[in-house]
Formats: structure tokens, C-alpha cells, sequence
């Protein structure tokens, strides 16, 4: 009996493996190495079994503590600041981990109904049927990819396929890598010259997606633009406390955009938490009088709307000779800004002002300052490459510079903070445009066109980060294919492998089965 739960402990472990990867403890920096490690000891421990139910079981345990390994600072939003009582937050963030690794579960089970095949055409498969897994957690029931495998590379080797690819494409390359892996602590593998054949055909595939990358020209011959980003630091049980949080809000934030010399100044997600109608007279006022005339301009994240048109999360810009710009978050979170249908009872145990917000659309216009064509997005946005980019379609149009304004002080002072800013990088490389963050706690941050972070707050401190960065107008082949046809290449790549192996098997079982009959 012990036995027999040693596969099951091990998936738990290398599913934890995973999750530690995506930013690991203390640094909060990323390990592709260990990504793939833990991925490999996936796919060794599935090939071991040809039993479907038993491959599930293994996938649903190491997805299960990838996730939980992952998200667990959900907890921290709804026990701390939302009230809910500790066990209940805590089985919250196992039944939302449960839920979500089935897909992991029904991948790792129909990889071994197709057994029979040749180690080429099941490393393939296992690619394949990895990416139809993660592609299914980031779309359905509206999408909660957090923690996507392909984040663990953003600093590693396969980094260079996201102008190509994007994160679902690295996350696959690395299921395949992670495959050949496995194949080699098999006895006599490494002794293959087609093993080695396929290692250096690799090797050599992400070296001229290296020099594609770095040998195309970057379209950044666009003027500097100076941005001055606001972390005001508001404690989250006080953000939305009218004798503590709002007044600190509205005076500090207030104060820095009338301070600020930069060409642009960025307030985070919520940093004026009141709608428009609710603050002092002379408040908005101010700040559209600070920037109708001069050389600068500032885009400020507020809500807006009213009970009778419903509400937003928002951002607005200001700028000389303009009425003020505004853009509404399109892709909302659940529980936190709309509530699932049948899950009223839940929200209602919890203390935080939650929303049903109305929606924003999906291809909204661009804050166009000083020759730069500024595309904002609110809170996770930016964890769905996918709809960024179909703002990408024209390319006279396409954003030169990102612009992530964000709340996640929920989640307290956590490895959460880390995962965001590298899913932002992620953005910047597979796009080629750089990425400026103005956050309430962290991560306060500008991150060039090559997804580096070349300036940062220390989270958790009230300040202004200051820098320049340059926008790029060169459209990436990843822009160009999912502004046009989302994420469909992705899913009929993976279906029809798998639709390929299946065929495959069946070819090559037929005769021997019909023979057994």
C-alpha cells in the first residue's frame, strides 16, 4: 500500500517543484531549470502506467499542487482583508486549485490511452496534450491562467520563442524538452545518436530564433518619453476607508501629479478611490486644469460610472488640448469585480466591496502622447497575451509602449508580486514593446522591449520611480498571428497532434487486435 502512494507523493513534490519555479521563495526569481525538472518527473511517473485512471490521478495530484503552490495568497485576500474564516478560505484555494487541475487530470489520462506509439510521436503527444491543458485553463470560465508553465522560462533559454510563440508556445517546447528528459533516464537513451541528433536540432532551432530576434530591427526610433510612476503604498484594509485610506489617497496622489515634471505621470488601479461624483468639487477639476496646457500629460486609475449605467474600473488621461481619455477594464476578475452565476452566497460571506462591473470592449484606442501610442491594461489584464494583442491588427495603430496599472495589495506582501511582474516581462518580450507598471505595493516597475526590468521600486514603500523609456513599432510574428486569429493556431496545433497520434495508434493496433478477435 505505502508503495503504491510513492508515485502519487512524488507528483505532489514536482508539482510543488513547478509552482516554486514560476518565482522562488526569498528572491522571488524565476528557474526554468526546475520547471523542467518538475515536469519531467511528470512525464517519467506517467509513462510508467498505462492505466488512463491512474495517469489522471497522477496529473490532477501534480496540477493540484502546482496551483495551490501558485495561488495560494488567495487565501490572504479572502481570510485577512475579506473576513472569511480560515478553514473555509483555505479549502476555497484547494477547491479552485481541484477544479482547475482537472484539465491537467484529463491530459496525463488520454496521454496514456495512447500508449503505443514511438518515443518521437509520444513526446509529441505529451506537448500537445500540455498545451491543450493550459490553453483550457486560460480560456474557460472566463480564463484564470496565473502561473501558466511557460512563465518559468522568461529569463531561460526558450525565452527566445515568445516573439513567435508566445507563453503557451514556451510552455509546450518545455513539455517537449521536459519529455526527452524523461527519456533519458531511461537505460541506454543518452546512448542514441537520433536522442543526441534531436538535442543539438533543438539547440540549434532556438539559436536562429535568438538571431531572427536579435538581427530584426527593434523600431525604436521613436523619441524618449520620460514617466514619473506613483506607488502610494495604501494599505488595503484602509484603501476604501473614508476617515483613513481615502483622504491619505486623495492628498498623496494628489500632491505627486502636481509635483511631477515627467512627460507622463501614471497613477495605479483605484488610486483615486472614489467615483468622480463622490470626491470634493474642486478635485477632479484640479487635476484636468494641472494638465490642459505644458508638456505633460497622466493617465490615473479611478472608478467610474454611476447605479443607473453601472460602473467601471477605469483609467483616465489627461493631456493639453484634449478631453480627458478614457479606458475601461475589458477582462474582469471573478468574486472581485463580477460575481459568477449560483456563487452569490459565497461573496456574501466575505467583507469586501466587491462589483458587478460593467465590461469595457476588447480593442479600445490608444493614449497617444508625444508621438508615443500608450495601451493601458488594469490589474491581471495583462496575464491575456491574447487580447493585448489584438490590438496589434494595424500596425499604424499598434501600441508603442504597455501600461499596466495595478491594485494587488490584497494579496499581501507575497511571491504573488514577483508572479505578476514576470508575467508583465513575458508581455514585453513576446510583443517587443516595453512595459511601465504603476502599482499600489509592488511591482512599481519600467521593463524594455526585451522583458528587462530596468528600473524598480522596493515594494511596499511609498514613493516615485522616474525613467525614460523608448516605444518600439515593430510588430513581432506572435503579434501578427493571434491579432488575427487569437489563439485558434494554438489549439489546432494541439488538436490535431493529438488527432495525429490517435490515428496512429489505431493504424499500427488495428491489424494486431483484429487478429487477436
Amino acid at each position: 500500500m505505502a508503495a503504491a502512494l510513492v508515485p502519487f507523493a512524488l507528483a505532489l513534490l514536482a508539482g510543488y517543484a513547478q509552482a516554486l519555479a514560476i518565482a522562488m521563495p526569498g528572491s522571488g526569481e524565476p528557474a526554468w531549470w526546475l520547471q523542467l525538472l518538475s515536469l519531467a518527473t511528470l512525464a517519467w511517473l506517467v509513462q510508467r502506467t498505462s492505466s488512463s485512471r491512474r495517469a489522471a490521478l497522477l496529473g490532477w495530484a501534480f496540477a493540484t499542487a502546482w496551483l495551490c503552490g501558485t495561488f495560494w495568497w488567495l487565501f490572504i485576500s479572502m481570510h485577512v482583508y475579506g473576513g472569511l474564516p480560515s478553514p473555509l478560505a483555505a479549502v476555497a484555494v484547494l477547491a479552485l486549485a481541484a477544479f482547475l487541475a482537472l484539465y491537467c487530470a484529463a491530459a496525463m489520462g488520454v496521454f496514456a490511452a495512447l500508449h503505443r506509439l514511438a518515443p518521437a510521436w509520444r513526446a509529441a503527444l505529451f506537448a500537445a496534450l500540455w498545451l491543450l491543458a493550459e490553453l483550457l485553463r486560460a480560456t474557460w470560465f472566463t480564463g484564470f491562467p496565473w502561473g501558466a508553465s511557460g512563465y518559468a522560462h522568461v529569463d531561460g533559454p526558450l525565452a527566445v520563442l515568445a516573439p513567435w510563440v508566445g507563453v503557451y508556445g514556451i510552455g509546450s517546447a518545455a513539455a517537449l524538452l521536459a519529455f526527452a528528459l524523461s527519456l533519458a533516464l531511461r537505460a541506454g537513451t543518452w546512448r542514441s545518436w537520433r536522442y543526441w541528433a534531436a538535442v543539438a536540432t533543438t539547440a540549434g532551432l532556438l539559436a536562429a530564433c535568438n538571431m531572427a530576434a536579435t538581427s530584426s530591427p527593434a523600431g525604436g526610433d521613436q523619441q524618449r518619453l520620460s514617466v514619473a510612476l506613483l506607488q502610494g503604498n495604501i494599505p488595503q484594509d484602509e484603501k476604501f476607508q473614508g476617515g483613513t485610506g481615502v483622504p491619505l489617497a486623495l492628498n498623496w496622489y494628489g500632491q505627486q501629479l502636481r509635483a511631477n515634471a515627467a512627460a507622463l505621470v501614471v497613477a495605479p488601479e483605484t488610486a483615486i478611490p472614489l467615483l468622480p461624483q463622490q470626491l470634493p468639487e474642486f478635485y477632479m477639476k484640479a487635476v484636468r486644469e494641472r494638465f490642459a496646457t505644458g508638456t505633460q500629460a497622466a493617465l490615473v486609475g479611478l472608478p467610474l460610472g454611476s447605479l443607473q449605467e453601472g460602473y467601471t474600473n477605469s483609467a483616465m488621461g489627461f493631456k493639453p488640448g484634449a478631453e480627458p481619455y478614457r479606458y475601461d477594464k475589458h477582462h474582469l476578475v471573478p468574486f472581485g469585480e463580477f460575481v459568477p452565476p449560483f456563487f452569490r452566497w459565497f461573496t456574501d460571506m466575505m467583507n469586501i466591496p466587491l462589483g458587478d462591473f460593467n465590461r469595457g470592449s476588447l480593442r479600445q484606442p490608444t493614449f497617444d502622447w508625444q508621438g508615443q501610442r500608450l495601451a493601458p491594461n488594469i490589474c491581471y489584464e495583462d496575464l491575456f497575451g491574447e487580447e493585448i494583442g489584438a490590438q496589434f491588427a494595424d500596425a499604424a495603430r499598434a501600441p508603442t509602449i504597455l501600461v499596466n496599472m495595478s491594485n494587488i495589495a490584497w494579496f499581501g506582501n507575497t511571491v504573488a508580486i514577483d508572479q505578476h511582474l514576470h508575467i508583465s516581462r513575458m508581455r514585453a518580450i513576446e510583443f517587443r514593446r516595453p512595459m511601465i507598471r504603476a502599482t499600489n505595493t509592488g511591482a512599481t516597475a519600467i521593463i524594455d522591449h526585451r522583458g528587462q526590468v530596468t528600473h524598480a521600486l522596493p515594494r511596499h514603500t511609498r514613493g516615485v520611480l522616474t525613467g525614460e523609456v523608448q516605444g518600439q513599432t515593430a510588430i513581432t510574428a506572435y503579434a501578427w498571428w493571434v491579432s488575427r486569429l487569437g489563439l485558434w493556431p494554438m489549439w489546432l496545433l494541439a488538436l490535431g497532434t493529438v488527432g495525429a497520434a490517435w490515428a496512429w495508434q489505431r493504424r499500427r493496433s488495428g491489424p494486431a487486435d483484429a487478429a487477436a478477435a
